[in-house]
């Protein structure tokens, strides 16, 4: 079913199978820009069936920055970089949000799985690297390393989190050479990065879920 049965820091939708238990998987996934908490629900049929799926909506209208009648993670600014705050604050929120989980699906969860496409997988990817350990793993759809992410390229304090990180090569909103950039810095840094390539633009294929699936089982 897909509701939402309990107030929360984000407006959100819920896909929870009847198999739900203490413990059990929940994946939380967020849009892209100017998209809304509906988008990857369609995401769920392709995940496995035990998975609880949670699509929270970002907590900016998009109109306001001119990215259409949706709602955003953060404003843009261009290539890697975008307004720091609003960065900052839909991160903050994400903490809160990830802390109401229990009271959301109604059980302890066991893996917390963040992923999104776009700004979501951008955003995914900030949160993971910059709360290590919060999530089991991170699953960056499309999306991008932001310029000022912390990281230690000597590989001397490798990031916690394990990371998938699928992209399109012709990607014409966010170009495969920003997504090398950012590979490049997660591995000078040591991370557990699984990164493939799809002959897709912008939008998710349907062997990228079931690749990133098989990443996440591996990895944890």
């Amino acid at each position: 079913m897909s509701a939402a049965p309990t107030e929360a820091t984000f407006d959100y939708l819920l896909h929870l199978p009847a198999s739900a238990s203490e413990g059990a998987t929940v994946a939380v996934l967020l849009h892209g820009r100017g998209s809304n908490k509906s988008d990857l629900q369609g995401l769920q049929p392709l995940l496995p069936q035990a998975w609880t799926v949670v699509t929270p909506e970002a907590p900016f209208p998009a109109s306001a920055w001119g990215y259409g009648l949706g709602s955003a993670w953060y404003r843009y600014v261009e290539e890697d970089r975008v307004v720091e705050e609003t960065l900052a604050e839909s991160l903050a929120k994400l903490d809160q949000f990830l802390g109401e989980l229990p009271g959301i699906v109604g059980f302890q969860p066991g893996r917390v799985v963040l992923g999104g496409f776009s700004q979501g997988g951008t955003v995914s990817l900030a949160y993971a690297l910059s709360r290590p350990g919060a999530v089991a793993a991170a699953l960056n759809l499309s999306g991008f390393l932001v310029a000022t992410a912390e990281l230690d390229e000597t590989g001397a304090a490798p990031p916690a989190t394990p990371i998938f990180w699928g992209h399109g090569v012709g990607d014409p909103a966010i170009p495969i050479s920003l997504a090398e950039r950012g590979r490049k810095r997660l591995r000078r840094a040591g991370a557990r990065l699984v990164a493939r390539d799809y002959r897709i633009g912008h939008w998710i294929a349907s062997d990228e879920i079931e690749e990133a699936v098989a990443a996440v089982e591996q990895a944890v």
